[in-house]
């Protein structure tokens, strides 16, 4: 079975910095991979990458059969990124953000429907987004992700502020993920929770795979959690993030 990404040696700089530094990774169809990692160890540069917001400098890096050194944008209808901006429109309700994002994928209502209902916004469904709580926009954010029923979701810092009951709408997905032939990277400081939901563990230092290895495995080894301060600098030249299928990505 083909990986759904695979890197060798990939490079990718923010302005001369080079935030990766030689990834090498391969994922499989159905994985739950956890990027860990301290600040700035180049987690969010990675999945930026591979959702083709940034461009690759060297290397290879392949996401659902696309080549990113020459197509960044083919892969975009099958996958999507759940970053910390929500990229939806303020004067749309909940419902319309998501049917919009669905139809720019090329999906029906009903998965954006569907997606209302799994992450628990039946009763939000027509509020509008500049209503919304944070946490209500952060589930909204994962919703809208969903709505596209993606074959690869990116997802940095999932549960960041979710409550109780979202961060459960959250497991909940990431859960099903491997039934439904969905393979996930979620980038998370959180640990202990995000092991207990994923299948792998890639530890992230100074731009490349330093560790790759069971979660079992992982809770034994101790991460380097100093910020690389140089990265941090150099990712305020990074553009805004955008979710594919977005009419305002690149």
């Amino acid at each position: 079975m083909p990986a759904v990404v695979r890197c060798r040696a990939a490079v990718c700089l923010l302005g001369r910095f080079p935030a990766l530094a030689g990834v090498d990774l391969d994922t499989s169809t159905g994985e739950i991979v956890l990027l860990s990692g301290a600040n700035g160890a180049g987690k969010t540069t990675l999945l930026r990458l591979l959702a083709g917001l940034v461009p690759l400098y060297s290397g290879e890096a392949e996401v659902l059969g696309h080549d990113l050194a020459v197509d960044r944008k083919g892969a975009r209808r099958d996958l999507a990124l759940v970053g910390h901006e929500t990229f939806c429109y303020d004067d749309l309700t909940v419902r319309e953000n998501l049917r919009f994002a669905a139809r720019a994928a090329g999906r029906a209502d009903a998965d954006a429907d569907g997606a209302l209902e799994r992450l628990g916004l039946v009763r939000q469904a027509d509020v509008v987004h500049r209503r919304l709580s944070m946490g209500q926009r952060r589930r909204l954010t994962v919703a809208v992700a969903l709505s596209r029923d993606p074959r690869l979701l990116l997802l940095d810092e999932p549960h960041a502020g979710l409550d109780a009951e979202g961060r459960e709408f959250m497991d909940a997905v990431l859960r099903a993920a491997p039934g439904e032939h969905r393979t996930v990277l979620l980038a998370s400081h959180e640990l202990e929770h995000a092991r207990a939901l994923a299948t792998r563990e890639v530890v992230i230092s100074a731009g490349q795979a330093q560790l790759d290895t069971s979660v079992d495995t992982a809770l034994d080894t101790p991460v380097d959690t100093t910020p690389d301060l140089a990265s941090d600098a150099a990712s305020h030249e990074q553009a805004p993030e955008q979710v594919p299928g977005d009419r305002r990505s690149a």
